[in-house]
């Protein structure tokens, strides 16, 4: 299934298929994406999926490319991981692939970020796919990707710097901007 999003459309079809995903999810919730800035729909969402007991599991690149969108990245991931989530950074490299797979079922990947840009303003493409052989692969790619992240604990992330807090918040406040 194709599915596109942009400013000529009057419904968010990308924003709302990974809502509707993330809503019938049973089991797992992989997600990776360069930018992470979710809306309040989205971010609550993954919240709900994490105290159902859904193992959500985040990777972002490690590495920025625009330095105020990876910290509010960032501030995003620690919400989650503060939550109970399995938040990863990639360091092999910038990590530009972007998608979810959902219980090993079925998965979308294609042009959109996590954001609220990819959502509404940019012209974005995705394919799902509801297929379990491939829905598994995927999963097993994700997990292979995992061998060159670092997780990042909730003691990581409760020990950062002040310094670090501030740019995140700074950085969070302009993230619809982003």
């Amino acid at each position: 299934q194709i599915i596109s999003s942009g400013p000529d459309n009057t419904t968010e079809q990308i924003r709302d298929n990974y809502l509707r995903l993330i809503s019938k999810a049973q089991r797992s919730i992989y997600i990776q994406t360069p930018y992470f800035i979710p809306d309040e729909a989205i971010l609550s969402a993954l919240m709900i999926a994490i105290r159902s007991g859904i193992e959500v599991n985040v990777m972002i690149p490690c590495k920025p490319d625009h330095p105020f969108i990876y910290w509010a990245t960032y501030s995003y991931v620690g919400d989650l991981v503060l939550a109970g989530a399995n938040c990863y950074t990639y360091n092999n490299g910038f990590l530009h692939s972007k998608g979810m797979i959902v219980d090993g079922k079925v998965f979308c990947y294609g042009t959109a970020n996590m954001d609220i840009r990819s959502f509404s303003l940019n012209f974005e493409v995705n394919a799902v796919v509801y297929n379990e052989k491939k829905a598994t692969e995927m999963e097993g790619i994700f997990k292979e990707d995992l061998k060159e992240c670092r997780q990042i604990t909730k003691d990581d992330y409760l020990k950062r710097p002040l310094f670090l807090r501030i740019k995140e918040q700074m950085c969070r406040l302009l993230s619809p901007l982003l």
